[in-house]
């Protein structure tokens, strides 16, 4: 046969796992041309659902602070994901939702958002384009392992039958194990078992109080907004010393306290607790008024104001605000004794301690840490044990705070996943935005 004539050998990609890190991959992949054919298997009825779930929130896909302040909120794995997010940075991401043919605007804070606040628009059109590009959706597939003659194999949940899939590389993007009613339940650890994995823990999640049943009956449901949340890591639990501070929101549950700024310090109030038995939280109740001014306010007679209406009056505080001060004050633990009663005031004010005994549930919480560990996987995401297998977002060991780092994590490793398929498969590498 000439060389004119030969046939190119259709090569066969598997990705299980239909969430942002999988579709990424399966895009990298297919985009390389012909010759390639990817199919995303997904255990859910349809792919995107914790995408479609973070949209109800308003999308945050990414932040546009400079690259070495936004490669700080990956923590102890900042220097593993430098070169990934090199390849992939926040612009990248942005440029790639732009050519999607959807808008974006640049928060106050720095957040970038759909113009739409949503994400189904954005997933409609990336279904769009992977249907283009020749992708195959296959549902209702749970993928069970590999069988002895090294084929993937699936359990069909729609008609409860086994089936068998030939590839040429995978690429596992199966998630952590929060939010198991979207899809990803951590079920992979059963079939994983020859690779080292971190014990999977809670991240970006609330966190229990025990509030008094009066606070907890008034409050429970009641948003803090505008507020700076602060966590000493040192011995003292100090808040007026060096601290990680948090801007933003928060919201009081029956059972505790969550919210975006929560879940900002949520992996060193996890480790905390976890060592200690319980943090401390602070939260600084005006976090644009200085203590001084607020002992300059509150310096006025309080006549026969009750407390609540003194603190409503002269320092602007909501009902809720005021309740979490009458609560601190009632449990009187970890609070500044030797000041007198307005600096006393104020100072709680700026830092109103709050006890947290337990992170919330894995089930509830936002995302997972934990997971495959990176010894287990070479620079292009390959598992060392697994030639031709790649994994990709929360299924490894390593977190980042909501507020556009932890989806462009997961994107910027769906990426770097296909990348390294495209290597093991010999063909040239391809770079969606330089």
């Amino acid at each position: 046969m000439s060389m004119d004539s030969t046939i190119a050998r259709t090569r066969h990609v598997a990705v299980i796992g239909g969430g942002p890190a999988g579709l990424m991959a399966a895009e990298v992949i297919a985009g390389a041309g012909a010759g390639v054919v990817v199919t995303v298997f997904e255990r859910m009825p349809s792919v995107g659902r914790k995408l479609l779930m973070a949209g109800r929130g308003g999308l945050n896909i990414t932040h546009s602070e400079p690259f070495d302040n936004f490669l700080k909120n990956y923590g102890a794995a900042a220097t593993w994901m430098e070169p990934l997010l090199e390849v992939f940075p926040p612009a990248a991401l942005i440029a790639w939702y732009e050519g999607l043919g959807q808008q974006i605007f640049v928060g106050s804070s720095g957040r970038v958002f759909p113009r739409a606040m949503k994400a189904s628009p954005l997933l409609r059109a990336w279904l769009g384009r992977l249907e283009n590009l020749g992708v195959h959706l296959v549902s209702h597939a749970s993928w069970t392992g590999w069988n002895t003659a090294g084929s993937l194999t699936f359990m069909d949940n729609s008609r409860g039958k086994v089936a068998t899939f030939d590839a040429e590389a995978v690429v596992l993007a199966l998630g952590g194990a929060s939010w198991p009613r979207l899809g990803a339940d951590g079920g992979w650890l059963d079939v994983l078992t020859d690779i080292s994995i971190a014990p999977m823990r809670p991240a970006n999640c609330g966190f229990a109080v025990d509030w008094s049943p009066m606070f907890r009956d008034r409050y429970a449901g009641t948003p803090l907004k505008n507020i700076a949340l602060s966590f000493c890591q040192g011995p003292s639990g100090d808040a007026m010393s060096d601290a990680i501070i948090v801007r933003g929101e928060a919201m009081i549950t029956s059972v505790g306290i969550e919210g975006g700024a929560v879940y900002g310090l949520s992996a060193p109030l996890r480790d905390a607790i976890s060592g200690d038995g319980a943090a401390v939280l602070h939260i600084d109740l005006r976090p644009d008024v200085p203590t001084a001014v607020l002992v300059e306010r509150l310096q006025a007679l309080r006549g026969g104001a009750s407390l609540s209406t003194f603190l409503r009056k002269r320092a602007g505080l909501a009902p809720v605000a005021i309740g979490l001060v009458q609560e601190a004050l009632h449990a009187g633990n970890h609070l500044p004794v030797s000041l007198a009663d307005t600096e006393f005031l104020a100072v709680l004010i700026k830092a109103v301690p709050i006890r947290l005994t337990a992170p919330f549930p894995l089930a509830r919480a936002i995302s997972t840490a934990g997971g495959i560990v990176l010894d287990e996987i070479n620079t292009h995401l390959m598992l060392r044990r697994r030639p031709g297998v790649f994994a990709a977002g929360e299924m490894l060991d390593w977190e980042a705070p909501t507020g556009g780092y932890l989806l462009q994590g997961c994107m910027t490793t769906g990426v770097a996943a296909g990348n390294g398929v495209l290597d093991w498969l010999g063909r040239e590498r391809l770079i969606i935005v330089k």
